[in-house]
């Protein structure tokens, strides 16, 4: 078994792989959670064993941290903003909603996504419809009007509006968001 086991980990498949799996874990999980004692200015601890950190630069060690997300409260031109899921009947209902939403300047944009099926139990029965997701993003001081407009133009009589925070991301985008809505 230990014979098998040493062949297979000194293959050539798996010596391919194994960068390629170092490199997702280092995206997906960041250098600070796979290392805690990581310190990019620091000469010990595991910073060490980064051999790849000369190869990324001065970026890392800056800004390990600070790169992440961009914090919403990390720039005057940007307001406490939302993304707000709203489910519609079909096409044309959800065409007609997010037209509306944008024209009347209650969000920046209006993401349409069709062929979702919901499940959910209404009036004592579980129904399965088909329906299409609008993923609405908006300032978070619009979220009343946004409702409002949405149950007023809306053929459900109970439609969903779900609210989200957005709390940080592309600095530009979320200045978009400000600049392309009402106060």
């Amino acid at each position: 078994m230990a014979l098998k086991l040493s062949s297979l980990v000194s293959s050539s498949v798996v010596r391919r792989r194994l960068p390629l799996v170092g490199a997702f874990c280092v995206l997906s999980f960041g250098l600070s959670n796979l290392c805690p004692s990581f310190n990019p200015s620091s000469k010990t601890g595991c910073a060490q064993s980064l051999h790849f950190l000369p190869i990324l630069g001065s970026k890392v060690g800056s800004s390990v941290h600070s790169t992440n997300r961009i914090r919403m409260e990390a720039s005057s031109k940007t307001v406490p903003s939302i993304v707000v899921y709203v489910t519609v009947p079909n096409k044309e209902a959800g065409k007609k909603l997010a037209e509306s939403i944008v024209k009347e300047k209650l969000a920046a944009c209006v993401n349409r996504v069709p062929g979702i099926e919901s499940v959910y139990e209404w009036k004592g029965e579980v129904q399965t419809d088909p329906e299409e997701l609008l993923i609405i993003k908006t300032r978070e001081s619009l979220l009343d009007a946004l409702t409002e407009h949405v149950k007023a133009n809306h053929e459900y009589e109970v439609p969903e509006v779900i609210a989200l925070p957005i709390t940080g991301g592309n600095l530009q985008y979320l200045e978009w968001i400000k600049n392309s809505t009402r106060d």
